[in-house]
């Protein structure tokens, strides 16, 4: 593995921990979690919510309502004996008059079951894990005498969506307990189900602890304000019953949220309230996972993902991120569930691990794209392009043995005059001799879509239409040969001039099928082509002169529209029966 690769991978790690740390995508996280973690659970018939609805103020007059109301509505509870009633409206300042207060007052003081608001104003500021209010408001003076209290601060994540609730925080030294904690105490009191105590929470550093919702907004009952006022629900309704009493109406006050539940319908306060209580009675909380340990959680990960991803081909490697990125999710799930459930973020792990994923399929392709570029420059030098690409594009399978019968034009060429020219030139001078013809033999046939098959000392083979399709191979075997011939003119020149010597090329070229392929042993191949087809090319290369491109009758059916020729007649060749009629090129009617 390379130390360069490896590198970016803890790069990455160490990015998106940082992501983590600082929460970067705090709310699609978020958002995320609501959806794996959050699910419907049913709200038990022992809380009920007596709302300040429309309906109420419709029938009982608009708001505020006279004290002597709350009073009353509290004195016909009571009759039932319910377990508490817990108030969601805040009266900080007294009546106008005096007397208005009075039964109100004079009601609670007769109950200890009853628990009023209080609402801490905060500076931003904790120490030792502590949240520190730094201004209290509380029920006016004589109803705070006579009543509990418990505050109804509600905290949104930065989205808006209520997800956590604070239990506690001080003020001047004094703890102050939430108004949902006090109510199930009374609960607790009564059936004593688990003993739960407050450090029995899992809670974050400001206090707070996640909600376990029970449902969409409404999902607890409610009931009229109206109707218990005007006794159409009787006190013995609420027996052994937590009531919670809060404003619903449309208007009256702005004690709405919004849940992870149901992020677009509002939930009111009073119900946020009924949400905490039963999660108390059922005791069941979620543990947020510790960063550190969500850390080690996502370096597992990421090192799995990591030396699977290298060595598995792209389409697998997606087949590897979907496997493990769900199992991770699942396992996540399962380890939410129960009473005492571990909550974490997806959203960072299987971030990281499809970055990684993109990663290795951005460094596959780069060196896929340099190995290409190494072996089209190094290999080209050897053979032709065309087999080059060929190789690559089909990979291992394009380097197994065998062959495809195929139509093809072959093209032999020959150096004549070489051998004397050797006897009079120095090596070093004979080897740039040879170059400069080769070169303009290989740069002929590329030019026209050949394939270079091989050199064969100062000779060379070509092949059209393989193993690439070409149209009008024959034509472009001769335009090929045209163009060795008028591209060694000059080479004539310098070399008649030093030596005194002519340097000429003999060109044969046949046309027909062929087997088409891989040829050798499975260590050491050639791309070539066998047959009669070849072999009769060759033979009539043989009997070309220097200057002279001799074609077989085949090829000549195929381009006597485009050349000028001499008829050569039929000459008998080496290893044939019956002789071949050949042509000779004069001369070509297009470039």
């Amino acid at each position: 593995m390379k130390k360069w690769s490896l590198g970016i991978h803890i790069s990455l790690f160490l990015l998106i921990a940082l992501f983590m740390y600082f929460q970067v995508f705090e709310t699609f996280d978020y958002r995320l979690q609501d959806l794996l973690y959050q699910k419907e659970d049913s709200a038990i018939a022992d809380i009920v919510i007596v709302a300040i609805d429309d309906e109420s103020l419709n029938v009982i007059g608009k708001w505020p309502w006279l004290r002597d109301y709350h009073g009353e509505l509290i004195r016909l509870i009571e009759e039932g004996e319910p377990l508490a009633i817990g108030y969601d409206i805040i009266f900080s300042e007294e009546s106008a008059e005096a007397y208005d207060d009075d039964y109100l007052v004079y009601t609670v003081s007769n109950f200890s079951n009853i628990v009023f608001p209080v609402y801490g104003t905060f500076g931003g500021s904790a120490s030792r894990g502590v949240l520190e209010s730094h201004d209290l408001t509380k029920p006016f003076c004589a109803l705070d005498d006579v009543s509990n209290t418990g505050h109804i601060n509600t905290i949104m994540d930065n989205d808006g969506i209520v997800r956590k609730a604070i239990l506690s925080f001080e003020y001047e030294g004094e703890k102050i307990e939430s108004l949902s904690w006090k109510l199930y105490k009374y609960y607790e009191e009564k059936f004593g189900s688990h003993g739960l105590a407050m450090k029995d929470i899992p809670l974050d550093f400001w206090q707070r602890t996640t909600i376990r919702y029970s449902g969409e907004p409404y999902s607890f009952e409610y009931i009229p304000f109206h109707r218990v006022l005007n006794e159409d629900i009787p006190g013995e309704y609420f027996r052994d019953k937590i009531v919670l009493v809060g404003p619903t109406a449309v208007g009256l006050a702005d004690d709405y949220y919004f849940t992870p539940m149901a992020p677009q319908v509002p939930m009111y306060g009073v119900e946020i309230h009924a949400n905490m209580i039963q999660q108390f009675i059922k005791g069941k909380f979620w543990v947020e996972v510790s960063l550190f340990a969500q850390l080690v959680i996502m370096l597992t990960l990421s090192v799995i993902g990591y030396l699977l991803f290298q060595r598995f081909k792209p389409g697998l490697g997606a087949l590897v991120l979907a496997v493990i990125s769900v199992l991770f999710i699942i396992i996540v799930k399962m380890l939410s569930t129960g009473d005492k459930g571990y909550i974490m973020s997806f959203l960072y792990p299987t971030g990281l691990l499809s970055l990684q994923y993109i990663e290795v399929l951005g460094e596959k392709f780069i060196l896929e794209q340099l190995e290409k570029k190494r072996v089209t420059d190094v290999f080209g030098k050897y053979v032709a392009p065309q087999i080059v690409g060929k190789i690559l594009e089909e990979g291992e399978k394009g380097l197994n043995l065998g062959g495809a019968r195929r139509d093809i034009t072959v093209l032999f060429v020959d150096i004549r005059g070489f051998t004397p020219l050797s006897e009079a030139a120095e090596p070093e001078e004979v080897v740039s001799i040879l170059n400069d013809y080769l070169t303009l033999c290989a740069k002929s046939i590329f030019d026209y879509g050949g394939t270079l098959d091989k050199y064969i000392g100062d000779a060379a083979m070509a092949l059209y239409n393989a193993p690439l399709d070409l149209d009008n191979h024959q034509l472009r075997a001769v335009q090929t040969a045209w163009a060795m011939k008028s591209g060694a003119e000059p080479l004539q020149k310098r070399l008649e001039q030093r030596f005194g010597k002519i340097v000429q090329f003999g060109v044969g070229i046949h046309t027909g099928s062929a087997i088409v392929g891989n040829i050798g042993a499975d260590f050491r191949m050639d791309f070539t082509a066998i047959g009669d087809t070849v072999n009769t090319a060759a033979r009539i290369e043989a009997n070309s002169k220097g200057g002279q491109i001799l074609i077989s009758q085949e090829v000549y059916d195929h381009v006597k529209d485009y050349v000028e020729v001499t008829d050569i007649g039929p000459i008998q060749v080496k290893g044939k029966a019956h002789a071949l009629q050949v042509y000779q090129v004069d001369k070509l009617k297009i470039d």
